[in-house]
């Protein structure tokens, strides 16, 4: 008979999150796979776990999650966790389960935090209905095409980001999005833990100014619904000047409002042009 796979969530960040049950799965599976190995020991060391660890991550998941599948077809059982919080989301591990249905090996979940859903908790924005995007492509083209298939998107949008490249991030979304609410989570659950609820501009301002550290969860507010956007030329000239006093070229202010209004960017550029004169 074969074993069975536990996709256990550990903490992202206190470890005094860490549930009964996940210790307990781990203390009772045969072996333990984990992204980076070095991280987990210092995990299961904390609640004095002794297990064997095998490395899992996505340059080595190719042979690896044979030799998983192998010992669980077996009979032996795995657990698999990632760095922090639920593995398998936006992870290596997605690949493992897949496996795991492909065999017929059973999977159970031991579930813990999420940063996505933990951040959306907190982000003041709407929670009814969202998306789970994770990081954005380093490939620039994808990266743009990526953010290019959101433009409409209505629901609250979530992304993973890593510091080195936030403004850069934060840049491309003004871009693409317009000024939208953005609810930034840094470092959850850890001691530095900061959530800043602003614009996209108002977040570029920020860290133009400073640097960046830790890990973040952005948070961002969907596109309006047609009810919901402004229906006057004279309320989207308003939004126009908002972003050009922080700095933002006339041209520019227009080509975002328009993505969010019945206007064009002429057709702005030109009212605009009108009140000046």
């Amino acid at each position: 008979m074969a074993g069975k796979l536990y996709v256990v969530g550990t903490p992202i960040g206190n470890l005094s999150d860490m549930t009964m049950r996940a210790v307990e799965t781990l203390k009772t599976v045969d072996f333990i796979c984990a992204e980076d190995t070095r991280v987990t020991a210092k995990l299961l060391n904390h609640f004095e776990i002794k297990k064997s660890l095998i490395s899992y991550h996505k340059h080595n998941a190719s042979q690896s999650g044979k030799n998983i599948i192998d010992r669980l077809m077996s009979g032996e059982s795995c657990a698999v966790v990632t760095d922090a919080g639920m593995p398998c989301i936006s992870d290596p591990g997605e690949d493992l389960v897949k496996l795991c249905a492909e065999n017929g090996i059973e999977t159970v979940v031991v579930p813990l935090a999420s940063a996505a859903v933990s951040a959306l908790a907190i982000s003041g924005l709407s929670t009814s209905r969202f998306t789970f995007e994770g990081f954005l492509s380093t490939t620039k083209k994808q990266r743009l095409e990526h953010l290019s298939s959101l433009v409409n998107e209505t629901r609250t949008m979530i992304f993973y980001e890593a510091p080195h490249k936030l403004i850069y991030t934060l840049k491309d979304m003004l871009e693409f999005f317009g000024d939208r609410k953005i609810s930034i989570c840094r470092e959850l659950t850890k001691l530095h833990e900061e959530v800043i609820r602003t614009t996209l501009s108002g977040a570029i301002e920020k860290y133009e100014l400073i640097s960046p550290k830790g890990e973040f969860v952005l948070v961002i507010e969907g596109k309006p619904k047609e009810n919901e956007v402004i229906d006057n030329i004279e309320n989207a000239v308003i939004q126009v000047n908002e972003l050009i006093s922080k700095g933002v070229r006339a041209a520019e202010a227009c080509k975002q409002i328009a993505k969010i209004t019945s206007f064009s960017k002429s057709e702005l550029y030109s009212e605009i042009l009108n009140k000046n004169l």
